[in-house]
């Protein structure tokens, strides 16, 4: 008689290869999990990352050359995943506000040339709908449920979870579980978001606001959004070293930018520049003006770093005053910061006036700046590889 394997010996080791295509740069993650219960949470044992840059959207008139930057990450997957593993590991890009801001033609083209001529071509398990532009809800509560997997409370029974702050270059998310009715009962109704995860439903809010990441939000300051004369017109702005003046490319095209060589330059004048971009367009969620635990990444971590605000190889824990004070000081000393990036005074000035005019947040607020958790990177990219395989519904 054979005796069936007992359930308590379960545990098999399994991959996932997720690509994020972002504004500014593709990243591919490798995730090993291990299913020791089958009805409960798996085990990320550990995570491959590896970026390039620039982003799938720079490649708008050139998709084949797009392609074959993923065919390039696609080399560190087959150095990663065992080869007896590749048939059954699935391959899956999820294209982020980049490719959402080019015209759909072009955004399709591209994702045609990933699906048809690189991941139909690799030894990898391509699925339905492997290619893909992910909308701004998923991108938030997918991040959230990273995070939230990475720190512990999703085993957790207690409904204790921290929110999320994503700050990417053509969107910026904000995702968190209210505690407070009012506060979704005070949001708009897109922005609750239901999902359905391990035997438990959870009523998120969350919203993307497409335009308003790091990089969109630099070409709303300057005037260049809706601009119909990019190639000859110069844009200027306070935010700007003065005598800063040169090409700059973002999302395949070139944007000649300066400062105000016989203005005025610094935090005031910047943040009056900014404030243009942020006001009347940020909801401010009933709840955040509270004691709410907020973990924020990507560009609010890496300008952070830049500026000085925290050391970078270990993240830290700032308050909002805390990129308020530090932008000031960059704004007002910009010849000093300039090696660093021209754009600092700029950036730190929209993050500031970001976290405080849009969001709502206090001074005190707390947030965690992190760019990895356990090791992990910080993203929507480990929540994608669970509701490919888990379906985590939302709704």
């Amino acid at each position: 008689m054979v005796v069936p394997p007992r359930l308590h010996n379960f545990s098999r080791i399994f991959y996932g290869i997720m690509f994020d295509a972002g504004s500014t740069g593709t990243r591919i993650h490798i995730y090993k999990f291990i299913q020791k219960d089958p009805a409960g949470l798996p085990v990320l044992d550990n995570e491959m990352y590896h970026a390039v840059k620039p982003g799938l959207s720079a490649y708008a008139d050139k998709p084949e050359v797009g392609g074959d930057t993923i065919r390039q990450l696609l080399k560190v997957a087959k150095k990663t995943v065992p080869k007896e593993e590749w048939r059954q590991t699935p391959v899956v890009l999820k294209a982020t506000a980049g490719l959402r801001l080019l015209p759909e033609e072009k955004a399709k083209a591209l994702l045609d040339e990933v699906r048809q001529n690189v991941f139909d071509e690799s030894p990898f398990f391509v699925p339905n709908n492997s290619v893909s532009l992910m909308n701004g809800t998923n991108e938030g509560v997918l991040a959230w449920v990273t995070v939230n997997f990475l720190t512990g409370h999703l085993y957790a029974k207690t409904r204790r979870t921290v929110g999320i702050l994503d700050l990417g270059g053509g969107s910026t998310q904000i995702t968190f579980l209210p505690k407070s009715k009012k506060t979704v009962i005070s949001a708009p109704p897109s922005y609750i978001a239901r999902i359905d995860m391990f035997n438990s439903t959870y009523e998120l809010y969350t919203h993307s606001y497409l335009g308003n990441g790091l990089i969109a939000a630099r070409l709303a300051t300057l005037g260049a959004l809706d601009s119909l004369s990019i190639c000859i017109q110069v844009f200027t702005s306070s935010c700007l070293p003065k005598k800063f003046r040169e090409d700059w490319t973002f999302g395949g095209l070139t944007y000649k930018v300066s400062g105000i060589p016989d203005g005025y330059a610094g935090y005031k004048l910047c943040y009056h520049e900014v404030m243009r971009v942020v006001k009347g367009i940020i909801h401010q969620p009933f709840e955040v003006k509270g004691n709410s635990v907020f973990y924020a990444f990507s560009y609010y971590y890496d300008r952070a770093v830049e500026s000085g605000l925290i050391d970078g190889s270990r993240g830290g824990v700032v308050e909002v005053r805390d990129f308020k004070k530090r932008a000031k000081e960059v704004c007002n000393k910009m010849t000093k910061y300039r090696p660093i990036s021209p754009f600092l005074c700029m950036d730190m000035t929209y993050i500031t006036c970001l976290l405080k005019e849009g969001f709502g947040f206090k001074d005190s607020t707390v947030l965690q700046l992190t760019k990895k958790v356990n090791n992990v990177e910080t993203s929507w990219a480990l929540g994608a590889t669970f509701d490919f395989f888990h379906n985590l519904n939302i709704h």
